[in-house]
Order: structure tokens, then C-alpha cells, then sequence
């Protein structure tokens, strides 16, 4: 298997995993919905778009497999197996349809980069952060040597 595709489902789990937890089984009938699409858009409804794309470009077999899989993650979300098979029928579609592959890379954000969202009163957001301090009167003292 190409390192290409490993890298690809690894890149699309997150997106995979908070569909899952936001639509359940119900993912792969689910019609775009603008109310919850604008809110999720960057996890769950990127996972749903990726799941539709592939489930649109199997054959019916494929199709069922991929169900099965969705269906056993979403009634099993802690179960580690369950979200391996998925992962494994993402992966068969990718290395049997290679403008599949081209697609989902089209789809997926940009790697390399990084998102911090933050809400509220003296929320701290980083992507890597030593000593953080939020609100009056903060001290800080040095450490002891």
C-alpha cells in the first residue's frame, strides 16, 4: 500500500471520527444542512463530505462494506476495531480508484498548517505553549533551582 494513502486516512480520521459522533449511523443519508453545516464545517462536516465522496464512487458491494463499517464505528465509537475497519475501507476504495485519491487530497485542509479556536473572556489559544497566564492580578514566580 502507498505511503500516499496511509498518510491520507490518517489525515482524515479526526474528520471521520467527529462525524461520526455528530451524525451517528444517519452520516451517509444525511443532506447537507446549512443550520448545522455552517457550525460544524471543519470537523464532522468535512468527515461527512469525505464519506459521501467515497460511498458515491463505490460499487454496490463497496457501498455496503462502507455502511457496515460507518454502522459498527458510529453504535461503537470507543471501539478501536470498529474505527480500524473503517479506516480499512477508506483505504481499499483509495487504492482501487486513484482519481478517488486525487479528490480526497483536493478535500482534505492543506497539512502543515494549524487552526487554534478560542472562545471567551481570556481564552489562551497556542500551538505550543509554556507558561500561560489569564486573568488580574496574575503572578508568575520563577521556578526554584
Amino acid at each position: 500500500m502507498s505511503t500516499e494513502i496511509v498518510e491520507l486516512v490518517e489525515e482524515a480520521t479526526p474528520y471521520l471520527s467527529a462525524a461520526l459522533t455528530t451524525y451517528g449511523v444517519a452520516v451517509l443519508g444525511r443532506a447537507e444542512d446549512a443550520a448545522v453545516g455552517a457550525a460544524v464545517e471543519g470537523t464532522a462536516g468535512l468527515g461527512r463530505r469525505i464519506l459521501h465522496l467515497v460511498w458515491r464512487r463505490r460499487n454496490e458491494e463497496g457501498r455496503t462494506a462502507l455502511e457496515s463499517a460507518v454502522q459498527t464505528a458510529a453504535e461503537e465509537p470507543d471501539d478501536t476495531d470498529a474505527a480500524g475497519a473503517l479506516r480499512h475501507q477508506l483505504k481499499r476504495a483509495l487504492r482501487e480508484d486513484a482519481e478517488l485519491v486525487r479528490e480526497l487530497v483536493k478535500l482534505l485542509p492543506a497539512s502543515g498548517g494549524v487552526t487554534v479556536n478560542v472562545s471567551g473572556t481570556r481564552a489562551i489559544g497556542a500551538q505550543h505553549v509554556g507558561i500561560a497566564t489569564s486573568g488580574d492580578n496574575t503572578t508568575i514566580h520563577p521556578p526554584k533551582q
